[in-house]
């Protein structure tokens, strides 16, 4: 049985607004103005040092907001860090928790016309909000970004287009291999749409209405939350239309493309993408053995295509699925702080 950690925080959750520009008119209709929770480590108040910054991405239905939750027989995402800092594994850190949920179901960390300019808000919004009202050490070299499936897709996003913006980046059980995690879901996606005669926004207007999600609306609201992220199309009620025959679930093979050009497989071919994450500080990757939406293959093949590119790296598989794998910060978050504020050798 894990243990409870029954200790109260030692660092404070801080809490600003961030209005941003750049969610501004998205298809959903979601709000611009979000809060953020930020972690201060102890000694924070005590003094006028400044901190390495992480910004902390929530999986796809999650929200920073969540991650400060009491957990039975463990321990928030804040109490974790304190507890590391406390055992000396990391040093004083101030991180940051956006809410970026969003009205499909959460969110994949980049621009899109349908939910909003996400990238832009993380990069320039958030950034600027951080550092005028924190003591944030400035520049990219002391800034990293992590998350866990859909956030650790952004973290690895970010780490290839926005190396400019983050030092370091550690992406967990991270959506990489489209084909195995994605495709087998639209025809469940097609049948759930059936019982609405296929008509998207009545399956959307029913599910906004219940009172709680059933699991297979769930999936196929998140096939369409996918849809609206990849592919947007500005015709479509909240740019929804998926890459399939509504009737026969054939692909169509040039909609799949532009879907495909979002996988981390296919975006590591590109030599401006190899570029930022080997310009990176520190890249981390892991995932379960057993990962239940078969994301250990994707990683594997995506860690493959790092170590042809040579890109510096450190991947680790473990034997668990893609479940409750928040114990896996014990070993990313004190890399991280590591690849931020350690000096890298010198040559002789």
């Amino acid at each position: 049985m894990p243990i409870h950690n029954f200790s109260p925080l030692r660092g404070r959750i801080a809490e600003i607004r961030v209005d941003s520009s750049a969610l501004a008119g998205n298809l959903l209709g979601d709000p611009t103005c979000r809060s953020v929770a930020v972690y201060l480590p102890p000694g924070y108040d005590d003094g006028d040092g400044d901190y390495p910054l992480f910004v902390d991405l929530a999986a796809f239905t999650g929200s920073g907001l969540k991650r400060l939750n009491w957990s039975a027989f463990g321990e928030s995402v804040p109490q974790r860090i304190d507890r590391l800092i406390g055992e000396g594994a990391m040093g004083p850190t101030i991180v940051a928790f956006p809410d970026c949920f969003t009205s499909l179901g959460g969110n994949q960390y980049i621009d899109s016309l349908a939910i909003g300019r996400w990238e832009e808000f993380l990069t320039v919004d958030l950034l600027r909000a951080l550092e005028s009202s924190f003591r944030v050490r400035p520049g990219r070299e002391h800034r990293a970004v992590y998350g866990k499936s859909s956030g650790g897709y952004g973290a690895l996003v970010h780490g290839m287009r926005h190396a400019d913006v983050w030092g370091a980046a550690a992406s967990h059980s991270g959506d990489v291999g489209f084909d195995l995690l994605l495709r087998p879901e639209f025809a469940k996606a097609l049948d759930a749409l059936a019982r609405f005669d296929g008509d998207t926004r009545a399956f959307v207007t029913y599910v906004r209405k219940a009172t709680k999600i059933r699991g297979d609306h769930f999936h196929a609201l998140m096939s369409l939350a996918m849809s609206a992220i990849f592919d947007p199309d500005p015709a479509a009620f909240w740019g929804i239309n998926l890459p399939v025959d509504p009737h026969t679930c054939e692909l169509d093979e040039v909609a799949w493309a532009r879907w495909l050009a979002h996988d981390p497989l296919r975006m590591i071919e590109a030599p401006e993408h190899q570029a930022g994450l080997r310009s990176l500080k520190g890249l981390f990757i892991d995932v379960g053995s057993r990962d239940q939406y078969m994301l250990h293959y994707g990683t594997r093949a995506l860690v493959r295509r790092l170590v042809a590119a040579g890109i510096d790296h450190v991947y680790e598989e473990f034997d668990d699925n893609h479940s409750s794998v928040d114990y896996r910060l014990d070993v990313s978050l004190p890399y991280l702080y590591r690849a931020l504020t350690e000096a890298p050798p010198t040559s002789a």
